[in-house]
């Protein structure tokens, strides 16, 4: 069946459906050696406090993408944090710091003694990729970003 013979009230709904699931789609996204990624934002204090925490799982092409106020040296911890995550460090200019690659999640009954992953320098944007993800893309300190809003 063609477009053309879906009556035209069934026509506009459906078009209406795919218009609404491009749109759910459609997010910032960032891209890594032609790799594209789509992202969610935590760029406020409390996103960037609650980050992946609590996932039991997330689909291979996500990720959460961190974005700080100013460029500073920045340490994550994996309290809460269900699934193992590389966490990859960028600077103001998008370009790649450091990363702490198959981060496991902190499995300490007192989260306070988890141990913090800290970037090399200072950062103003922070990637989590499930574990391995980032690290096969084998960055390099300098290798771009792209972000897509």
């Amino acid at each position: 069946m063609t477009m053309n013979q879906i009556p035209h009230f069934q026509r506009a709904v459906l078009l209406g459906m795919i218009t609404v699931a491009s749109a759910c789609s459609a997010g910032p996204k960032v891209e890594i050696k032609n790799q594209k990624y789509a992202v969610e934002l935590a760029d406020s204090d409390y996103k960037r406090e609650i980050g992946l925490m609590y996932r039991h799982k997330m689909p291979l092409d996500r990720g959460m993408l961190f974005v700080f106020d100013a460029e500073s040296p920045q340490a994550f911890w994996m309290k809460n944090t269900l699934i193992p995550l590389d966490i990859m460090y960028f600077d103001a200019d998008y370009r790649f710091v450091s990363a702490s690659y198959r981060t496991p999640p902190c499995r300490e009954s007192n989260p306070q003694t988890c141990p913090t992953y800290p970037s090399d320098g200072p950062v103003k944007y922070v990637l989590e990729l499930n574990a391995g993800v980032g690290e096969d893309l084998s960055l390099k300190a300098g290798d771009p970003m792209v972000f897509h809003p």
